[in-house]
């Protein structure tokens, strides 16, 4: 990811007032190293004072892909030598409105007995002065931008709001370059979790790649012993592993587990998402009832995998692990209205690196109904703040993005075998149910540690997708 940078000013004040270009130049590259202290990559165009410069500057951003751009206004200057930057870049714009300092020193300033010297300190402080002329112009010419408001230095609300900007682009950009994998076919009868891939690469652009369950099968015909053994020790230093889990089903799990590692490599997945019934086919069936162990240690790897063909869900859970937070595959479960919880989980794969603890391996005989075969994970995701992010596909065929924020807490959990966790949440659980079902979100979402909703509303913002936050 490449953040593009350039500062604005007006040539004619140069020859007038003695220094200011310097100070503001020095504004600018206090700017580049904060910036540069959260992400390196920075291209910088310097202080564009001129229409010329101003496409130049331009040229050098589309030469350079960067991926956003940050307009620091140091000074008033004309919107003609900011236009021709964004236009030519076709990126999303932050304008940094940042004062030098906190405020004029009016004593001293009017203490001043040159007025050509007054001018110019007042210059060195007018750069709230040209940021509408620069809104009304990127709003009448259909460029979208946002704006950071503060001081350069000593306003840690300001440079964390552009920390947050720059992990959003980041997140951005993973998401423009990830490889999904779909491997199977829809859970039949699910209809909320239906999608149309086309939407997907309308937001998130990346790349689709769809599997066949054949091939992971013939994948784990060719895993050796040795391979098999390395993986089954790397599982006993992984889980919990219950005594009752068979070493034959430690075994199937982690030939297709190696299997697996070798399919994500050959297609340089990101992300997966699987469901296949395997019926009528034993082999097939053998490889889609191994593979939560395999599934979990990639998602804690950041390769996020969702059961359920659940496309929109493994999007969500590739973007809060994309921002550091995790993103486990979750539903309700049920409500708990004496402690005022949600209780929420899901059987398959868990991201066992947000786990409260040493996440467990258990036997599945019967699960949800069904008759189990195989090995799966129990764990609860770490005590804490949580944020909760759906994908959802509107009526008139958008995507947007529903969010809460809530409280991991401890309490009694269904030893059942699969993820399973209590969440508070700030409007109460009743309101809580209430209003998220209210947006028409798929039942399942991705959790993660931690309140990152104003991160998930940037990066809906460059995404240009509308967020919702529920509390």
């Amino acid at each position: 990811m490449r953040i593009g940078l350039f500062g604005i000013g007006l040539e004619a004040y140069w020859r007038q007032f003695d220094g200011l270009k310097e100070r503001l130049e020095g504004y600018l590259q206090t700017v580049h190293r904060k910036l540069s202290a959260i992400h390196p990559e920075i291209v910088d165009a310097g202080l564009v004072d001129t229409a010329d410069k101003a496409f130049d500057a331009g040229r050098l951003f589309k030469e350079k892909d960067v991926d956003i751009i940050f307009l620091y206004v140091t000074t008033y200057a004309l919107s003609s030598t900011v236009l021709p930057v964004v236009q030519r870049a076709k990126v999303p714009v932050i304008i940094l409105n940042l004062s030098p300092e906190a405020a004029i020193d009016y004593r001293a300033f009017n203490g001043m007995k040159d007025s050509t010297k007054m001018t110019g300190e007042w210059l060195a402080y007018c750069g709230a002065c040209p940021v509408p002329e620069i809104a009304n112009v990127f709003r009448r010419t259909g460029i979208k931008f946002h704006q950071v408001t503060g001081m350069l230095t000593e306003d840690e609300k300001c440079w964390d709001e552009i920390k947050e900007w720059v992990e959003a682009a980041k997140v951005a950009g993973m998401m423009c370059y990830n490889r999904l994998g779909c491997m199977g076919h829809y859970y039949s009868g699910m209809l909320d979790i239906y999608t149309d891939l086309t939407l997907q690469y309308k937001y998130f652009r990346g790349h689709i790649e769809l599997i066949e369950v054949d091939e992971l099968t013939g994948i784990r015909k060719t895993i050796a012993q040795k391979e098999i053994q390395e993986r089954v020790d790397l599982f006993y230093s992984t889980f919990d592993v219950q005594k009752d889990c068979s070493g034959e089903e430690m075994e199937r799990a982690a030939r297709t587990s190696v299997a697996l590692d070798i399919l994500v490599e050959k297609y340089k997945l990101g992300s997966l998402t699987y469901y296949y019934k395997g019926t009528g086919h034993n082999e097939n069936e053998d490889t889609i009832s191994s593979v939560i162990l395999g599934n979990s240690l990639l998602t804690a790897r950041h390769i996020p995998v969702a059961g359920e063909y659940e496309i929109k869900n493994v999007q969500a859970m590739k973007i809060m692990d994309s921002f550091g937070y995790g993103g486990s595959f979750t539903e309700y479960y049920a409500m708990d209205f004496t402690d005022d919880v949600v209780l929420m989980g899901h059987d398959g794969p868990g991201h066992i690196a947000i786990a409260e603890g040493k996440t467990k391996v258990r036997p599945l005989r019967v699960y949800h109904g069904k008759v189990g075969k195989g090995l799966s994970v129990e764990m609860s995701v770490r005590h804490g703040p949580v944020t909760l992010l759906s994908v959802a596909e509107t009526g008139d065929g958008r995507l947007r993005l529903l969010t809460a924020e809530g409280e991991s807490v401890p309490g009694p959990i269904l030893e059942i075998g699969n993820t399973n966790s209590r969440y508070q949440f700030s409007c109460g659980a009743r309101n809580f149910v209430s209003e998220w079902n209210s947006n028409g979100p798929a039942h399942h979402c991705a959790v993660g540690i931690g309140h990152i909703s104003s991160k998930i509303k940037k990066l809906g913002e460059l995404l240009e997708m509308e967020v919702v936050k529920v509390c």
